[in-house]
This record gives C-alpha cells, structure tokens and sequence, in this order.
C-alpha cells in the first residue's frame, strides 16, 4: 500500500516542520498526483520497487501535459523530500529520486505598480467602516510588504503601534518584526477607533481585519475587494494580492534600500528570492534612460 506513507509524510511535516496549511496543500497535490502514477500506470504496489526510470516517466507525463518548469520543478523537489522521508523512516532500502536534474525556471520579473498608481490605489475615500477597513489594509500592505495570508491572519495582538512595528508569521510559522510606517500606522488606528468594532459581531473575534459579517476575512475575500478597488481607482495594469508585495520591495531598492534589509522585511529565507527585485529595478533604470537620453 502507497497511501500510509503519504499520509504519514504530511503529518511529519505539519507537526515537525511546522510547515503552513497551504504548503501542506501544495505538498499533497503535487504527491497525490506522483503516487497515481505509480499506482495506476505504473502499477506498482510498495515504494521499495520504485525506481529511477518511473520518477523520470511521471515528469514527461507532467510535461507532455503542458505543465511548466516552475511546476515540475517544484514537484521534483516535494518527489526527493518524499523519498528521503522514505529512507529515513526505512521503508524502502534506496533513494529513487537521487540525480534526477531540476528544469531551468524561467525568472519571470513580478509585476509592480508604479508609484502613481499606488498613490491611486490608496486613495480611497468614504467614512463607512468598509471604506477605513479596505484603507487600513492596503496601506499596511504597501507599508510592510507582508503576504496577502500574513495581512489576514494578523491578530491584534500583533500590532505595536506605539513602538512602529507589527509581528507577523511566515513561511513555517516563522515570526519576524516589521517596522510601520506613520502613514500606515494612522490608517491602523483609524480603523480600529472607527470601524472595527461597528463590523465585530463577536468581541471576543481578535483577528484584526474582518469582513461585514464581523469574521476574519478570506483570501478570496481580500481578492475580491482589490480588484473592486482597482477598478474604481482606473487601474488597468492586471492587479493581484502580491502586486503591492512586489511593489513594496522594488520601491525600496529604487530609494536606496539594501537588499539585506528587504530580505528581512520581506522574509525571505534565501537573498536570491530577493534578488529579483533588483532586475526590475535594474530594468526600469533602463527605460528611463531610453525614454530621456537624447542619445539613446
């Protein structure tokens, strides 16, 4: 049987990884796919009679589906934590997914706003609780460049207004501190003196940001409420929940931000994640100098 190594594969890292419950998706997607494949096609009954050759055949069958290099590669790494947690658990006897290559990923430059376009989008006006509720949360997602599940898992308890910073957890449940700054911090206050508690229905609810039915709002939600606010700001440039991630951090580095810094803020484990951000920094520099130089 396939299954109960699945199973105690995502418990292992739920409970000794600490990893989130959206990785633990990805993860179960991802292996629930590869394990049909070898119980199915390849018809194969006990992981120790894998080998390299069906690991291999599973991926052109990912590619023959149009699946992406980022997609395979990802699975290609959830595949060898999978057969390590294999090894160390001695159910099978050798790795199968030893020297399989990783495909190039394409680095696709994050889309961002310019800085006009930010200046709109947070212009929001009206004094419903809806209107500070939606002003709080973009300008403390511009401000701190947290994940769009960061911002809706944050718990009053987290902010430290009076100190200028909020604590937040990432990746992993790793905590880190996020300096605020005045303007985000006005917006934060104002929403919770005007327009937290008229949409609480329950007071003891401590997430901070939450919807008209006073619960914690969703990542669909917060989708759903960006896209209306693009709109009405005359946004035409595509428009996501990490937008203003991205934005955040190329801002930075265009003012002069080092790329330690914003890796910490940004939390990011590897400062090659980061690095990105200065190839469109870099890229925009160009077009500048393209669209000014009169020799360009």
């Amino acid at each position: 049987m396939l299954k109960p190594a699945l199973t105690d594969f995502l418990h292992y890292l739920q409970v000794e990884r600490g990893l989130s419950d959206n990785t633990l998706k990805s993860y179960n997607r991802d292996l629930s796919k590869y394990l049909n494949y070898i119980e199915k096609v390849i018809q194969k009954t006990t992981w120790n009679n894998v080998v390299r050759s069906d690991i291999i055949g599973f991926l052109f069958m990912l590619k023959d589906d149009g699946k992406a290099a980022a997609t395979i590669a990802r699975t290609i790494s959830s595949i060898r934590l999978f057969h390590r947690f294999l090894i160390n658990e001695q159910l099978v006897d050798r790795d199968a997914s030893l020297h399989i290559e990783t495909p190039k990923k394409e680095r696709k430059l994050p889309d961002t706003l310019s800085t006009k376009d930010v200046e709109s989008l947070l212009a929001i006006s009206g004094n419903s609780p809806l209107h500070i509720r939606n002003k709080a949360m973009l300008e403390l997602l511009y401000a701190t460049g947290l994940r769009v599940t960061e911002l809706i898992s944050l718990k009053v308890s987290d902010l430290h207004l009076t100190m200028g910073f909020i604590r937040c957890f990432g990746k992993g449940s790793k905590e880190r501190i996020v300096p605020l700054g005045d303007v985000a911090k006005k917006a934060v206050e104002d929403y919770l003196q005007y327009a937290r508690e008229n949409l609480l229905k329950n007071g003891a609810e401590d997430t901070l940001f939450v919807n008209r039915h006073g619960t914690a709002l969703t990542r669909q939600g917060f989708w759903k409420i960006l896209k209306l606010i693009a709109k009405d700001a005359g946004i035409k440039k595509r428009i996501t929940p990490h937008t203003l991630r991205h934005s955040f951090a190329t801002h930075l580095l265009e003012n002069g931000a080092d790329l330690r810094s914003v890796q910490e803020m940004l939390g990011h484990s590897d400062i090659s994640t980061t690095q990105i951000y200065t190839h469109v920094s870099k890229t925009r520099l160009k077009d500048v100098y393209t669209s000014f130089h009169p020799r360009a």
